[in-house]
């Protein structure tokens, strides 16, 4: 006798309804992006991402989506004016960082290309920067795992602690953001920051930070003839364009800014996902393999960045 064969259904597990609830809860009014990079941090540590293999390309495309997105909130005429006014902030921040990382690499014995890769992160804008430049060095796995686990540790810190500094030192929404956009590393966690302080905080650290990350290109180039290597490509981050070109559309096109508040909160909630897949994306065995001289180096980096820039800030920026 012929019994009908049922379908095998593959069961949800408890690990994937975990993950589920918080992806949902991020997308709730609810969520703020410090609670979406803790609650994903906590998964991250605890049960472990279900779908870790599709979580970096996710993340990376989630991310410049959303900063295009924030583009349309943003006038052009405030872009161009914080441009030129950090231009020059800019270059000597990106090249010191460079420089003092290399002196600190050298003094902790830090592998070269690892040490490049930290202070590469610092410099300009985090784990975009780190994968750009990553291949022309021919870094290994175990090389971007530690500078990428590095960055990121940072990171998650400076998303929680830059708001309450801010507000302690009573900086100005415009002060916090040029201090945001220069001395934490990642856009995402740049972006999250600045939102969580305010509007004008938000526009002002969103364009600093592209307007560093345009600056992966020259260094690139210039890591190329330092360490030799002529064969490997530049990644060149095309979506600073598309968040230059949405912001033109809102400033000169009347429909697109009156629908342009719709397009920022959507922006933002997808900004806040995106944290949340990062801090899920955050192994075990990523921390363990960063090690104390490398965290150390992105520390000292970061502190002295995070300082100096902050007292420049102060005296130059209302």
């Amino acid at each position: 006798m012929n019994e009908d064969k049922k379908p095998l259904q593959k069961k949800i597990s408890t690990k994937e309804i975990v993950f589920f609830a918080g992806l949902i809860f991020c997308l709730s009014p609810l969520a703020s992006p410090p609670i979406a990079l803790a609650i994903g941090l906590i998964i991250a540590l605890t049960i472990g991402h279900p779908f870790i293999h599709l979580n970096h390309k996710a993340t990376k495309i989630l991310l410049q989506v959303s900063v295009v997105g924030l583009g349309f909130g943003m006038n052009l005429g405030k872009i161009m004016q914080v441009g030129k006014e950090g231009i020059m902030f800019t270059i000597v921040s990106i090249f010191g960082t460079l420089g003092l990382g290399f002196i600190i690499g050298k003094w902790l014995s830090i592998h070269k290309k690892t040490s490049h890769l930290i202070s590469s992160g610092t410099a300009i804008c985090g784990g975009s920067a780190i994968a750009a430049v990553g291949p022309i060095l021919n870094a290994n796995d175990q090389e971007m795992s530690v500078a990428l686990g590095t960055v990121f540790i940072l990171n998650s810190i400076a998303l929680f602690i830059f708001p309450m500094i801010g507000h302690w030192l009573n900086l100005s929404q415009t002060q916090f953001g040029f201090w945001a956009g220069i001395a934490i590393h990642d856009t995402s966690s740049v972006v999250g920051a600045a939102a969580k302080y305010g509007k004008v905080a938000l526009q002002t650290a969103t364009t600093v930070k592209l307007a560093r990350a345009l600056w992966i290109v020259p260094v690139a180039l210039l890591t190329s003839v330092f360490f030799k290597n002529k064969t490997s490509k530049i990644s060149i981050p095309y979506f600073i364009f598309l968040f230059i070109l949405a912001s033109i559309l809102r400033t000169y096109i009347l429909p697109v800014a009156e629908i342009s508040g719709l397009i920022v909160n959507a922006a933002t909630v997808g900004l806040t996902v995106t944290l949340f897949l990062i801090g899920a994306g955050l192994s075990k065995n990523v921390l363990k393999s960063v090690g104390v001289k490398p965290l150390l180096q992105g520390v000292m980096l970061w502190v002295i960045i995070s300082v100096s820039s902050l007292f420049i800030i102060l005296k130059l920026v209302n």
